[in-house]
């Protein structure tokens, strides 16, 4: 019997929000299950995982080279402390499986489960693993990936885990316009959601405020999370005679709500936000950061090429493309209608009961295999 899984994941939305997740899925199927998620002091879910009802356990944040060297084991003293600190969470739990979720505390994880024989899961959100899941997949055979051709051995395409109100979330039209109506907008109205994660994005602030008269003058109205920084500023650039509502919130605290009161998004390009995106079917002009890797090109690429979305770079989007590319959109029933199905169909609707699933085949593994388990 599965009693106690640990769930590593930490620092980002992108690593945190899949733990609780799959933690919320073992939950509803057992909630006598002991649910452990090991995190920082400091990362973001140090708030969300209280906040959701679940324990959290701490071990210190360790930077980690890029790539999975021998160096890694020479980090001065830090990765031993923090391997250290997870096995004693391990076994003071008596957890059956670690499932790691990419980031600081998923190394120390990965590595106090094999030294303690304690079956690895794997789940990597981004379609280019990093350096921690590298190391976890060397591990074991349970790994769940969230896109094609993620280059991680043995990878089983299982997509992002989700929330249940996410995966059940309802936008017929009675649904947004009860949504709009919660926002203060007109329920009958396209409706553009604007935001760039929980600070905002100032470049999408810029433009989309630029152009406010014009999209409000084609009918359409606008939701823009700004970020609780920026909120001021966008709201000083608007016109006090705009044809349409046009509301400016520092940030969303219900994103499923707004997801339900939109026609279509504007955003950067995350790995939760892409998948929550397809899951919803709630299609999107995506602008990835034009930072790091190139990983937000890639995580809107299946969405993008499927029909269910478009994709700007960051230097191009401006009032023009704004005119050009997304006005006609917007104002045409038939084009959303057609995007929004296409979006759904990029989805993975049932990640989260696949990789319970692997879960429970990792504890299972454990009891058929005891004396090799025990052996590493």
């Amino acid at each position: 019997m599965l009693r106690s899984v640990v769930l590593a994941g930490g620092g980002t939305a992108g690593h945190v929000e899949p733990a609780l997740a799959v933690a919320d899925a073992l939950r509803a199927a057992d909630p006598r299950m002991r649910l452990t998620l090991l995190g920082t002091e400091s990362g973001l879910e140090a708030r969300l995982v209280p906040a959701r009802g679940y324990e959290l356990a701490t071990v210190p944040k360790v930077p980690l080279p890029r790539r999975p060297t021998p160096s890694l084991l020479t980090v001065p003293g830090r990765l031993a402390g923090a391997v250290s600190q997870a096995s004693a969470t391990l076994a003071r739990v008596r957890a059956d499986v670690v499932v790691g979720f990419g980031g600081y505390v998923s190394v120390p994880a990965y590595l106090a489960a094999r030294r303690a024989g304690i079956p690895i899961v794997v789940h990597e959100a981004n379609p280019l693993p990093g350096v921690a899941n590298r190391i976890g997949a060397r591990f074991t055979s349970y790994v769940a990936v969230s896109y094609p051709n993620t280059p991680l051995r043995g990878g089983q395409l299982t997509g992002i885990p989700l929330r249940p109100e996410i995966l059940r979330l309802d936008r017929s039209p009675a649904a947004a316009r009860a949504a709009r109506a919660g926002y203060d907008l007109d329920p009958d109205r396209v409706t553009l959601l604007v935001f760039g994660g929980s600070q905002g994005a100032r470049r999408l602030n810029d433009v989309i405020s630029s152009v406010a008269r014009e999209i409000t003058a084609s009918g359409v109205q606008v939701l823009h999370a700004a970020g609780p920084k920026n909120a001021d500023t966008v709201l000083a650039a608007l016109p006090a005679d705009l044809a349409a509502p046009y509301v400016v919130r520092p940030y969303l605290d219900h994103m499923a709500s707004a997801y339900a009161a939109a026609d279509m998004a504007l955003c950067r390009s995350g790995a939760m936000t892409c998948a929550e995106l397809a899951a919803v079917g709630l299609p999107a002009v995506y602008v990835p950061l034009p930072h790091g890797n190139g990983e937000q090109r890639r995580n809107a690429l299946p969405t993008v090429e499927a029909g269910g979305g478009l994709m700007v770079d960051d230097a191009d989007l401006s009032a023009q493309w704004v005119s050009a590319e997304l006005l006609p959109v917007l104002t045409s029933a038939e084009r959303l209608a057609k995007m929004s199905a296409a979006c759904a169909g990029s989805g993975h609707p049932d990640a989260v009961n696949m990789i319970v699933s692997m879960i429970r085949e990792a504890a299972a593994s454990r009891r058929r295999q005891p004396a090799r388990h025990a052996a590493r």
